[in-house]
């Protein structure tokens, strides 16, 4: 079974859309008015971003501890790039990507204060360590959302 796509509510619609088009390479494959956008990220996933007042909701739409989006890059090059692209955009600040917990990576908050990863495993240390693909994953998701609450 494979995960192939999201609704994901934003308190801005355009401001979401552009977003992930800029600065995380989905592409547009539709929108319906103001109401909502349908992106893709050119591997099978489909995002759609929903303009919750135009469904009877209120914003600011507040997403629950923990809730975090995470990317995955091939290598550590990929994501010092999406780093310094965001970094210019003053969108991603500090801490810079790092190594820990079988990946290198960052995080940052974006549109209102989702939580953002991006990140590369390095699968020859969590294979050295025993952990393998799933472990290094949920490690490296775990540690950012624990980090991310506790400072």
């Amino acid at each position: 079974m494979q995960l192939n796509h999201l609704n994901l509510c934003a308190n801005d619609l355009a401001e979401a859309r552009l977003f992930f088009e800029m600065h995380l390479d989905f592409q547009p494959l539709g929108q319906k008015g103001e109401a909502l956008a349908i992106l893709t990220d050119g591997h099978g996933f489909t995002l759609t971003l929903t303009d919750v007042r135009r469904f009877g909701g209120r914003t600011p739409v507040v997403y629950p501890w923990g809730f975090h989006l995470g990317f995955l890059r091939e290598t550590k090059g990929e994501v010092d790039a999406a780093y310094a692209r965001l970094f210019a955009a003053a969108i991603a600040t500090e801490p810079a990507p790092r190594v820990m917990h079988g990946s290198y990576g960052f995080s940052f908050t974006a549109l209102g204060d989702i939580l953002f990863a991006i990140a590369s495993l390095l699968l020859e240390q969590s294979a050295a360590r025993g952990v393998g693909y799933l472990g290094a994953c949920l490690q490296w998701a775990g540690y950012r959302v624990a980090r991310y609450c506790l400072w």
